[in-house]
């Protein structure tokens, strides 16, 4: 009997109890994150964690299935990623426009845009996922989790084989979570970071190595092209950035100060440019794709109203798209009502209808672009890596220039905090918008690897979004009362940095106020315009070879500690299936490295959670440290040393198994 047929669709997929535990994870997840991402300034991936557990506590049910893990993992996806707000929304309290985070207009803003993101991803479902060859790193290892945990293999040498890609992931996992915990000791050191003087004239550079599994396993599944991508970005940002801006900076701070400052207010803004030019083109690339992925959601739409929706692959049954038109157009009334009311209550109240209208028109259409751009970039690099940051600079430069040209004239002076404000708010709509999108294509590609029905994912997301939306508020406030912002007044000795709010807010105001650097943004758009030269000759002359603009954006734009490992991933995975090539089970070989990639990330990411906890409830910055800083020099060579022999014997080790795997080669 075929999958289609309707009695196929008993099997357990959007249950009760998945709906439970998957808001139970999202929940705990969210919090987590938010803290993580103020502190640090990253945020970790949770589909992968997630998934690994639900497949542990829905295991003792006969009747749980791959699907019903797969929806689980859906749901506490949203904690990944509607946490990114963070990126954004701290800035309210930055500028001195709030005083704390009001829970209602902070959870429409969350569960709105999120919900309008679910919706813009429908459509680019079929251009980005089913019909695109993009590898999706993340969506590839949760599928490959799931499909190792669920065990239904049929004849034996399926059997070993499932068995030997358990054992990868497991073995994978622990390794990972147990260098993490290692590391939270700092006994071995979290990075190897070196700063120095480049030639007479007093120049700074510098590279800081994140010893990161799941960094390393990204690189090792995103592959080879897009790690040298990154290399040549990460090359660019600090062989020739760092060291040309930084002889305009202040040359009695000390060389990492000065390396740092310099990479933050100069150099990411060139690679914010690099991002944006690379940004566009890929939309008009995607312009064909997306239009014939709307066609074919049309098409499914007929097939369904003729009564025929059985005949529909399951994998390719979406929310159909009269409803996702529904859904949208509800979501506007309310975003139009809550610009026109922080407008209103922001002295702006005679640019109500302006503020209201012209900002859903830029919801709209920022949003579908934002969408598109980090969906593409998901599937490149991963959602967990995308740099939505740099899509947010882009965002606000826009939402700012728009408020300068609209607004400014018709306002007094006096009025320009409550412009930065608003630039802020709109940007935060638009921030989760990508946000969902991103993260949305990540799991549907996951659910096309696991069989599962995309209309389900997509509800279950829209759940993931409400619960999130609903836990951000509060913990902000939380951190906001226990910590404060680095930058505001009254903040503590334990600040939460909140690195990219604070960019972000600096731009809305630098562009508000007029008093911000555009030949930065330039240069680093005319570098973007190269490297798409570049990308096309080698596409039209070669046949592997390539040059990813975004990638290469990126590798200026985000800091060393987050691209570095990932270039390190991508060359050891690049060299293991090549070695893979030569063996006498080739795909089998493979399969294993994707397999233990997945479970390094699964390890540090579950760690990654609880020493969150650990540092959120003991208000210390390292409460399992070990040793102190005089260690940090031999932390350094123990945990490089050890890392490498790691990844090593890891290899070797699932290289080995892969030769003593039974039947045809």
């Amino acid at each position: 009997m075929s999958g289609n047929h309707p009695g196929a669709e008993v099997r357990k997929e959007l249950t009760f109890r998945g709906l439970i535990l998957g808001v139970v994870i999202t929940v705990v997840f969210t919090a987590a994150n938010v803290f993580f991402g103020l502190k640090a300034g990253l945020t970790f991936a949770t589909s992968i964690p997630a998934a690994v557990i639900s497949m542990a506590l829905l295991r003792g049910f006969k009747d749980s299935t791959i699907q019903e893990n797969n929806v689980v993992q859906t749901i506490a996806s949203a904690a990944g990623t509607l946490s990114s707000i963070i990126f954004v929304l701290p800035g309210m309290i930055m500028i001195g426009w709030w005083a704390d985070f009001p829970f209602w207009t902070s959870f429409a803003v969350c569960a709105l845009g999120g919900i309008l993101g679910v919706m813009y991803s429908i459509p680019l479902r079929r251009a980005l996922v089913t019909t695109s060859d993009l590898p999706y790193p993340e969506g590839l290892a949760c599928a490959e989790v799931l499909k190792v945990g669920s065990g239904d293999e049929a004849d034996a040498s399926s059997v070993e084989e499932g068995r030997a890609g358990l054992l990868a992931v497991l073995w994978g996992s622990i390794v990972s979570a147990v260098f993490a915990v290692v590391v939270a000791t700092q006994v071995f050191a979290s990075d190897v970071v070196q700063y120095f003087r480049v030639g007479n004239k007093g120049s700074v550079s510098g590279f800081d190595f994140n010893l990161s599994f799941a960094l390393f396993a990204i690189g090792h599944l995103v592959g080879l092209s897009v790690g040298v991508a990154m290399l040549i970005g990460a090359l660019i940002g600090w062989g020739w950035g760092v060291p040309h801006y930084s002889l305009l900076g202040d040359m009695s701070a000390s060389v990492a100060d000065l390396a740092q400052g310099t990479w933050s207010h100069k150099v990411r803004f060139v690679g914010a440019g690099a991002i944006g030019v690379s940004a566009i083109w890929t939309l008009a690339k995607l312009v064909k794709p997306v239009i014939s992925g709307l066609a074919s959601a049309m098409a499914a739409s007929r097939v369904r109203k003729a009564g025929k929706a059985d005949t529909l692959p399951r994998t390719e049954r979406d929310i159909p798209i009269g409803i996702v038109g529904l859904v949208t157009l509800a979501c506007f009334v309310p975003i139009a009502w809550l610009l026109g009311y922080f407008g209103s209550i922001s002295g702006l109240g005679d640019h109500v209808a302006v503020l209201a209208i012209g900002g859903v028109a830029f919801v709209v259409l920022m949003g579908f672009f934002v969408s598109t751009v980090c969906g593409y970039m998901a599937g490149l690099i991963g959602s967990s890596n995308s740099p939505l940051s740099g899509v947010g600079i882009l965002v606000v430069i826009a939402a700012a220039l728009l408020l300068v040209a609209f607004v400014k004239p018709h306002v007094g002076p006096e009025e320009g905090k409550a412009l930065v404000a608003f630039a802020l708010f709109i940007t935060s709509v638009v921030f989760t918008v990508a946000a969902i999108a991103n993260n949305n294509l990540q799991d549907l590609k996951t659910g096309q690897l696991v069989d599962a029905t995309p209309w389900r994912q997509q509800v279950a997301l829209v759940i993931g979004v409400v619960a999130g939306a609903a836990v951000i508020p509060p913990v902000l406030d939380l951190l906001n009362k226990a910590y404060g912002f680095v930058g505001v007044a009254g903040a503590g000795a334990h600040a939460l940095p909140a690195p990219q709010a604070g960019l972000i807010s600096a731009l809305a105001q630098g562009v508000i106020t007029n008093n911000i650097d555009w030949s930065l943004i330039i240069t680093g758009i005319w570098i973007g315009v190269a490297i798409i030269i570049i990308d096309e000759v080698l596409r039209r002359t070669t046949r592997r070879l390539s040059m990813p603009p975004l990638a290469v954006g990126l590798g200026i734009y985000l800091p060393t500690v987050s691209t570095l490992m990932v270039v390190v991933g991508s060359i050891v995975g690049w060299y293991y299936d090549r070695r893979a090539d030569r063996s006498a089970r080739p795909e089998s070989t493979k399969q294993l490295g994707v397999l233990l990639a997945s479970g390094l990330i699964v390890g540090e990411s579950v760690i990654g959670v609880v020493i969150a906890f650990i540092v959120g409830l003991s208000g210390k910055g390292a409460p399992l440290a070990l040793v102190g800083d005089s260690f940090a020099g031999a932390a350094q060579w123990i945990g490089g040393i050890a890392f490498a022999a790691i990844v090593f014997v890891m290899y070797r080790w699932v290289a080995g198994m892969a030769r003593k795997l039974p039947g045809k080669p």
